[in-house]
Formats: C-alpha cells, structure tokens, sequence
C-alpha cells in the first residue's frame, strides 16, 4: 500500500492541502494536492486518471516526498528547451532606457 509519510516532516494532511492551494507555481500544486489526495484514501492510478499523468509518476512522487520532504515537491526546471515566449521577452532590468529625445511625443 502507497503512504505519504508526512508525519516524518512534521506535518499533516492540511498541510499538503495549504500547499496545493498557496504554492507559487502551478506543478509544485498539482503534486502537493496528488499527495494529498494519496492521504485521503485514493491509489495512484485514481489520482493520475484525475490529474492526467501516468500511475507510476504519481507513485514517484509520493517516494521522493517520503524521502526528502516537502522539498521535494517544489518544481524546478531541469532542462529542455526553455518556452518560445522566454527568448522574446526580457525583464524590465535588462531593457535599456530610451533617451528622451528618441521618445515619441505624447497625443494631444
């Protein structure tokens, strides 16, 4: 039988629950709430039919939190290509200013 093993990290149930609402980015939720899930009687293979990943994803999921903690959960990219809208966009500090003389006169 799977088990999260939360009690080896001092937490609870609502605890993965909180996170799976409040984690910043969409995929640390996802696998919070999995666990989640896993802690309310539901198997793997239910939980991936309902997130849409495969049974044994899931079921890694739960061993690496039973084995580094909470931690384990948060996503972190880990290589592949970055998305096509990363290469286009740059954050407002590496954006060089515009001389005011190069900037287009106000509508009147």
């Amino acid at each position: 039988m799977l088990r999260v093993d939360y009690a080896r990290w001092g937490q609870t149930p609502e605890d993965l629950r909180h996170l799976a609402l409040n984690a910043p980015h969409a995929r640390t939720r996802e696998r919070a709430l999995a666990l989640f899930d896993i802690t309310q009687h539901r198997c793997a293979t239910q939980v991936a039919g309902r997130t849409g990943r495969r049974a044994h994803t899931v079921i890694d999921w739960v061993h690496a939190y039973n084995a580094q903690g909470p931690d384990a959960l948060a996503f972190r990219r880990t290589g592949g290509r970055r998305p096509f809208f990363a290469h286009v966009a740059k954050p407002n500090s590496a954006r060089r200013p515009v001389p005011p003389s190069a900037r287009r006169p106000p509508h009147p």
